[in-house]
């Protein structure tokens, strides 16, 4: 119990000593940690500090220049946009031009067919596969052929409308995605360490990537591509446009040459008709006359014929009362002679009377048929005529043939 009350040990002077002297070491070393540790955060903050600095004015040169390089895209795309819409405007201007020239098509081919239809009306000879038949023929086929070129034309403006306006899409979609990103950048140019803008945005927000980047090239690649596309569909329109432009001139005379020379074979066909009507009448008008002359004739025949009855049988009779002479009286005297010569030749000439009368006759009747034939010629005549310069003359006047 004495051990345990005994006071404790005391160090030694050079213990004690000791002791002060790993205080001391202690103390300084610790003190020269802390004035690295300062200094060393000294620079750190100033380098932090430096490289805030200089990384957000990198970034807001970036964004400067991207932005620069977004407007100057943007401008590009603009004026391509606006050449886009301006050549759909024109293109549809030519569609209607090529619309109204398929319209224009239509009158024409009612009428030549109706020409056509009309013709075959005409009668006898006059059906005739002529030259006014071979031109309206020709003019359908002409009508018919523009008809399709201006279809399949149609077509192909309404393809390169379409074309267009799809380049015209692409351009908007990547004008609108310019803009909305343009303003993006707009608004991080303007972004300052003090603007209230900043304290809702999360350090994982500003880290995170999107799925779907692009590079630079591949963003420039993109906008050139909608540009080159635009210009592309842009000079094939030209291209169809100088196109329809010639074609809608060339058919436009193609069909006016074609009408031009139907009518002048419609005119001279006209012409030739009345000709043969002409010259019909004015045999018909001889054949009448010559019926005349030839019943005349009939009748000087038949009085002829009868004039001869009374000398022949007075000849007749003298010749059958000298047979009743009695012997040697019944001589073949000159008288005799005369009578039976008189007998023989008045039968003769009535013989050839009644043969004159028989022919006569027959004339008549052949003349008769001749005079029918005309009547019926100049009958189908004046139908043709009817036709062609009535009808189808009147159906082909109000046509012209116009270039859209």
């Amino acid at each position: 119990m004495s051990r345990l009350m005994d006071p404790p040990p005391k160090f030694l002077p050079p213990e004690w000593r000791l002791a002060n002297q790993i205080h001391y070491g202690n103390a300084e070393a610790e003190r020269s940690r802390s004035e690295r540790l300062t200094a060393e955060s000294k620079r750190l903050i100033e380098e932090s500090g430096m490289a805030a600095k200089r990384m957000q004015q990198d970034a807001n040169k970036r964004l400067e220049q991207r932005i620069h390089d977004i407007k100057f895209w943007r401008t590009e795309l603009d004026q391509k946009l606006e050449e886009i819409v301006q050549e759909i405007a024109v293109l549809i201007s030519y569609k209607s031009r090529v619309e109204r020239a398929l319209e224009s098509c239509a009158e024409p081919l009612r009428v030549a067919l109706q020409c056509m239809t009309e013709r075959q009306r005409r009668v006898s000879i006059d059906l005739v596969h002529d030259d006014v038949e071979r031109e309206l023929m020709k003019e359908r086929e002409v009508i018919e052929g523009v008809t399709s070129l201006l279809n399949r034309t149609l077509e192909q403006t309404n393809e390169q409308i379409r074309l267009n306006r799809s380049a015209k899409y692409y351009l908007e979609k990547d004008l609108r995605d310019k803009f909305q990103a343009e303003q993006i950048d707009g608004f991080c140019s303007i972004l300052t360490n003090t603007s209230p803008n900043i304290d809702n945005v999360t350090s994982q927000t500003s880290l995170a990537v999107p799925g779907a980047t692009v590079t630079p090239e591949e963003w420039e690649t993109f906008s050139n591509i909608n540009i080159l596309k635009a210009e592309r569909e842009k000079n094939n329109s030209l291209s169809l446009r100088a196109l329809v432009d010639s074609l809608l001139e060339q058919t436009a005379a193609d069909m006016r040459r074609q009408h031009n020379a139907m009518g002048t074979a419609l005119r001279l066909q006209v012409q030739e008709t009345k000709t043969a009507k002409g010259q019909l009448e004015d045999h018909l008008v001889k054949v009448l006359s010559e019926v005349a002359s030839q019943e005349c004739n009939l009748e000087a025949l038949r009085v002829a014929i009868e004039d001869k009855a009374g000398p022949l049988k007075v000849a007749q009779t003298r010749l059958s009362a000298r047979s009743q002479r009695p012997s040697i009286e019944l001589c073949h005297d000159p008288v005799q002679v005369r009578l039976l010569s008189e007998v023989q030749e008045l039968t003769a000439h009535i013989k050839r009377l009644r043969e004159a009368q028989a022919q006569s006759e027959m004339e008549l009747l052949a003349l008769t048929r001749s005079q029918l034939i005309l009547e019926e010629e100049i009958q189908v005549k004046s139908h043709s005529l009817y036709i062609d310069e009535v009808i189808c003359t009147q159906l082909r006047q109000p046509i012209s043939i116009h270039s859209f």
